[in-house]
């Protein structure tokens, strides 16, 4: 078996998710090719004195159920899973699907239906167990990237075994200068923007949450942002790739919204709510990731990039917005991308991508590799 794959095992079951004995870990799984790293994580969890239960998932057959759903199917879905859920400590998600465009022609009104009814379940996994959220390389991520699949292979394990620790010690200023922040003002091609975060914790991801990891995040002041932000990352979100996104926000709300499709997009962004609000802003910040490649998981970690999420917040970072969607859309600001600026409290943090206050040069991309 590949010593990559060994490595990232253990790091997923002793490291993101510190299984303990006699604690009860569900993998969730898509993909064939992922079954190497799904056996190796059960041998690793038994190791740790814990106890394993795997579920697979397909995102075909998903599409056929969303297809024809009614609301009490998904509700009865999401008592079962709730119940499950909630009898476990760790959650394990492991993506290798061939196509992630599967959901892109179901119907915009099923998929909200789908989010808002299962919403409790997620909330369960997010707020009330160790988890960790990651892909595993296979060719259609390799052909997003637009790269070969044994180059993808090797950015992909230095991407996921990245020394985790080290950049942790390093996110420390950037997470206590967030705290001592009030006003923050971004600018950039099409974007110039200003909100608060005063009062709301900022959060490092360290390798607990998600694999790949790299970013600091916070949430704005509900109803403190305005301005226009335009993000220059693709994002596929329901199946659907969106490009070109851009948000003019009023008072914390998106009050116009554009991108490829302007009818979807609104769909999506009337949900409920909550998703016309913000609940996460985030320095991007792994130093291996520096371009787009359609993939969140990868995208929101983008060296010198920072995503503006619509939609709920994470509870450890509450500002309290509430809602069945949560989207991030990430623009890099590096100058190959148009560049840009970060002020915190007026004063400039960040200038096309590279941090400018020497207690956080650390973190530029040459000291974390």
């Amino acid at each position: 078996m590949d010593k990559r794959i060994k490595k990232l095992a253990k790091n997923l079951v002793t490291y993101a998710c510190d299984v303990q004995a006699g604690e009860k870990v569900l993998i969730s799984y898509e993909g064939v090719a992922t079954r190497p790293l799904i056996k190796t994580l059960v041998k690793d969890i038994y190791r740790a004195g814990g106890v394993p239960f795997v579920e697979a998932r397909d995102s075909s057959i998903m599409r056929e159920i969303l297809l024809g759903t009614e609301q009490q199917q998904l509700e009865f879905m999401r008592d079962i899973q709730l119940a499950q859920m909630k009898g476990m400590d760790a959650y394990i998600a492991i993506s290798g699907d061939d196509n992630i465009t599967e959901l892109s022609d179901v119907p915009a009104e099923k998929l909200s239906l789908y989010s808002k009814v299962l919403d409790p379940v997620l909330r369960q996994r997010v707020d009330h167990t160790k988890w960790v959220l990651l892909r595993y390389p296979n060719s259609s991520m390799a052909q997003l990237a637009g790269m070969s699949l044994e180059g993808f292979e090797n950015l992909y394990f230095d991407v996921c075994n990245l020394d985790y620790s080290k950049m942790s010690l390093a996110m420390d200023a950037l997470v206590a200068l967030m705290n001592r922040t009030d006003k923050v003002h971004i600018t950039g091609p099409g974007t110039n923007l200003t909100f608060s975060i005063k009062g709301i914790s900022a959060i490092k991801c360290d390798g607990k949450m998600n694999i790949p990891d790299g970013e600091v995040y916070t949430a704005p002041v509900r109803e403190s942002m305005n301005g226009r932000v335009s993000y220059n990352a693709p994002s596929t979100e329901q199946g659907f790739k969106y490009e070109n996104v851009a948000f003019e926000v009023k008072n914390g709300k998106i009050i116009k919204a554009t991108a490829n499709n302007n009818e979807r997009i609104n769909q999506l962004l009337d949900t409920d709510d909550g998703a016309r609000y913000f609940g996460e802003f985030s320095f991007g910040l792994n130093p291996y990731i520096l371009q787009p490649m359609n993939d969140i998981l990868f995208d929101e970690k983008i060296a010198g990039s920072f995503h503006l999420t619509p939609g709920a917040c994470y509870e450890d970072a509450s500002n309290g917005n509430k809602s069945a969607v949560h989207w991030d859309l990430v623009c890099v600001q590096r100058p190959e991308y148009g560049g840009g600026e970060i002020y915190l409290d007026d004063v400039l943090v960040r200038k096309n991508g590279l941090f400018v206050l020497p207690e956080l040069e650390c973190l530029n991309p040459e000291n974390l590799q």
